[in-house]
């Protein structure tokens, strides 16, 4: 992971103390809800997604941020506003992933039940970073195995808001996890067709360091964690260095991420006689479209998993572990 990434100026005091306040209302008193279903609206589509696995017919989800929205630089609309003050359950991803919503949160956290689902991992499984003093990467959802435990939290923030769903929520959770385990399976049998030298993945911004520590793989980003971090001219030339002098072929663009600095990469390899092409297109901070199976973490993340090892020279099946995937993203 590479040294880009810059903390927004905003008060850490305020945002800590909001923090806290957020904490203490996890487990509030159970809410009376409409039609018998609870309204939970969730910021990114892959906590939605989970939210919706999890809840099954006794929840309803709304997601802020759909296809190609960047969580980082994403700010809360007057629908989005209305929506969070009107539903039972509100579920953001925390550990600054949505860095400019998180003063928000605090403050409507001291009137409804704000649940940030990443924030009750195990920080020894959590990755830091050099330039991320006090915080860490928050990408979480890139290892199946750490994202089965954000699972876990969805299902104790719902259990909690409607305690008479719990078996309904244990159930279709445990459901879940059988499946994220054999994505993990899928995943690590996929990539062990690849060569350690082929096991370099040069992407946007540093969204797959959770991807590169479960799976083996050097990831290299052109920005930070951040895709509020610049990418200047050094780091642009210092990549291309990277690509020409290890013969690095393929690099991969992100749907929710310009391929403004990618495509600055091939033209600079190109200018030194090396030919690098795009690999494919990833999903790193937002899930595929509403309605296909892309658009759901299981199809995300296979997308994702079948498009490096193909891209970088195994032999996997085109439809990914289900044969559901388009190809086409």
């Amino acid at each position: 992971m590479h040294k880009r990434f810059s903390c927004s100026k905003m008060s850490r005091r305020s945002v800590l103390g909001g923090m806290a306040a957020t904490a203490s209302m996890v487990f509030s008193a159970p809410v009376a809800f409409a039609a018998g279903k609870l309204n939970i609206v969730a910021t990114t589509g892959m906590i939605a997604d989970a939210a919706r696995v999890v809840g099954g017919d006794l929840v309803t989800v709304n997601s802020l941020m759909g296809a190609g929205v960047d969580p980082h630089a994403y700010r809360q609309t007057r629908s989005d506003i209305v929506a969070m003050t009107r539903s039972d359950l509100v579920l953001w991803h925390g550990l600054y992933l949505e860095a400019q919503m998180e003063q928000f949160f605090a403050d409507l956290s001291r009137s409804k039940t704000v649940v940030p689902v990443a924030e009750g991992l195990p920080k020894e499984l959590l990755l830091g970073h050099e330039d991320y003093e006090g915080r860490y990467d928050p990408h979480v959802w890139m290892d199946a195995t750490l994202w089965s435990k954000v699972v876990g939290q969805v299902q104790a923030a719902l259990t909690g808001a409607y305690p008479d769903g719990a078996d309904t929520f244990e159930t279709n959770a445990g459901a879940f996890r059988e499946e994220l385990v054999a994505l993990d399976a899928y995943t690590r049998a996929s990539l062990s067709k690849l060569t350690p030298e082929q096991r370099v993945l040069v992407t946007a911004h540093d969204a797959f360091g959770y991807f590169g520590a479960a799976y083996g793989f050097e990831v290299l980003g052109v920005q930070g964690i951040s895709t509020e971090s610049e990418a200047g001219l050094n780091r642009i030339s210092e990549m291309v260095n990277t690509l020409v002098a290890r013969d690095i072929r393929a690099v991969f663009v992100e749907t929710s991420v310009s391929d403004r600095n990618m495509r600055a990469l091939i033209e600079g390899a190109a200018a030194q006689g090396h030919e690098v092409r795009i690999g494919g297109s990833l999903y790193s901070d937002a899930m595929g479209l509403e309605g296909t199976y892309e658009g759901t973490y299981l199809g995300m993340i296979d997308h994702n998993v079948t498009t490096i090892a193909r891209a970088l020279g195994a032999e996997v099946p085109a439809g990914g572990r289900l044969g559901k995937l388009t190809m086409s993203s």
